[in-house]
């Protein structure tokens, strides 16, 4: 049997990976339109701004390794179309140019998301990019690093933004953030979006919401500066950090299922509506299981996790998904947060009977130096007390916190009895109530 594997970052690999291990006499071919796989993307900020100095840090497992596993690897090789019906798929080598077709008894879709750049004039200048690969980052790593690139504009303030802003800020440059919504960080409440963006301002960063980028101007080659509907702004680099949109349009003629934003819809098994074909990462919809829908979740834990999947069930397995919670985390300058489950939005939208709760505790006794404060927010059921979500933000402490959350939340337990789990104390790491049970415990 033959599977041809479309992709070879987060999913893909971890797909062909799996095969491997379950079937060695699977023969396992990957085509990946960049020139680096099995890379971890989130990294990418990080590398920019110089917390790390090599690249290849990011790289989770070498061509070399996947060569001796006996898995067939092309880079720079773009699938420009599928025949499900005659299982072949059109080739072109983006080096030399020649297009071929390739055939498979099985297919996977793991073709991830590109960034989305709005059609503003002027974005094709010297100095508008995007940070979405690891060709992106190495070269934006030396541009910016420029004496000459001084004032860095991100268009922007979702996570890919807020964590360019302090990647360029520790890098000394002057940065600027415009986010056309009322506030940063959209997919947390506005109570901890209000402190992130009280940090960025506190770090230096001139954030600007509820405006709008119009155009970008320049010399008629390099970026000069941003236009706004509130006015302009002097300029040497900007990222545009604008959200991302499924690489799937090489995929229409097909048939295959698709929601609104061009993610396939699969089932539980990542299988898509085409026979034999499969998908995974941030190409997919997933199964939210707090939500009880399918929601588009472009984060690496997902995509690991589905494409594991999707490589035991190409090999002929029958594993499903569990479902994903959204659980997140980012790290804006001093601070940390983290969310998973239901936002207070998604309880709105869907009609739960609900309440919230935000609390302000240590994450360690004051007869320990240096205790913090975590603040964190529960949305739960009124009347069972059922956790619904949960987010937190402090100096230190505050993300792992929500893994206790997440689990919480699969379990479906209620906060009642998450404030009486039998949770670590020990003075430097918590109190004997900690920080989740203080919560917990205050929720009526």
């Amino acid at each position: 049997m033959k599977i041809i594997i479309i992709g070879g970052v987060a999913a893909g690999m971890s797909a062909a990976s799996k095969i491997r291990r379950v079937n060695p006499d699977i023969e396992v071919t990957v085509y990946e339109k960049g020139g680096f796989l099995s890379y971890g993307a989130c990294g990418l900020p990080y590398y920019v701004g110089d917390y790390n100095d090599d690249y290849r840090k990011m790289i989770a497992r070498s061509r070399q390794a996947f060569t001796k596993m006996g898995i067939a690897t092309f880079l720079r090789h773009q699938v420009l179309s599928v025949d499900a019906k005659e299982k072949k798929v059109f080739v072109k080598n983006l080096e030399s140019g020649q297009e071929f077709t390739d055939t498979y008894d099985k297919l996977m879709i793991a073709v991830g998301a590109e960034a989305v750049v709005p059609p503003f004039p002027g974005k094709e200048l010297i100095g508008v990019h995007v940070l979405k690969t690891l060709e992106d980052g190495i070269f934006l790593r030396e541009y910016a690093m420029l004496p000459e690139i001084r004032n860095v504009t991100i268009v922007g303030g979702g996570y890919i933004g807020v964590e360019c802003a302090e990647a360029f800020l520790n890098i000394g440059k002057q940065v600027r953030m415009l986010e056309a919504a009322p506030r940063i960080l959209m997919s947390f409440d506005e109570e901890m979006a209000a402190l992130a963006q009280e940090e960025l301002v506190r770090n230096g960063v001139k954030v600007h919401t509820g405006e709008k980028v119009e155009s970008f101007y320049g010399d008629g080659l390099y970026v000069k500066g941003v236009k706004t509907d509130q006015g302009t702004y002097e300029t040497d680099l900007v990222i545009v950090a604008a959200g991302v949109r499924p690489c799937t349009e090489f995929l229409k003629d097909t048939g295959i299922s698709m929601a609104k934003n061009g993610a396939l819809l699969v089932d539980r098994e990542m299988r898509t509506s085409l026979p034999d074909v499969y998908a995974a990462g941030d190409c997919i919809l997933v199964y939210n299981e707090i939500l009880e829908e399918d929601s588009f979740l472009a984060l690496g834990t997902v995509a690991n996790k589905c494409g594991r999947i999707a490589g035991a069930n190409l090999a002929g397995g029958h594993e499903r998904f569990i479902g994903a919670l959204g659980s997140a985390a980012i790290k804006v300058c001093d601070l940390e947060l983290g969310r998973t489950g239901m936002g207070e939005g998604d309880a709105k939208r869907l009609g739960k009977d609900y309440k919230t709760l935000v609390i302000k505790a240590n994450d360690h006794p004051a007869y320990y130096p240096n205790p913090t404060p975590i603040t964190i927010k529960l949305i739960y059921e009124n009347g069972t007390r059922r956790l619904l979500g949960a987010q937190t933000c402090g100096q230190k402490g505050a993300v792992l916190r929500v893994d206790v959350f997440a689990v919480a939340i699969h379990s479906r337990m209620t906060t009642a009895e998450l404030g009486m789990t039998d949770l670590v104390y020990a003075p430097p790491f918590s109190g004997v109530w900690d920080a989740i049970q203080i919560a917990c415990n205050a929720a009526k």
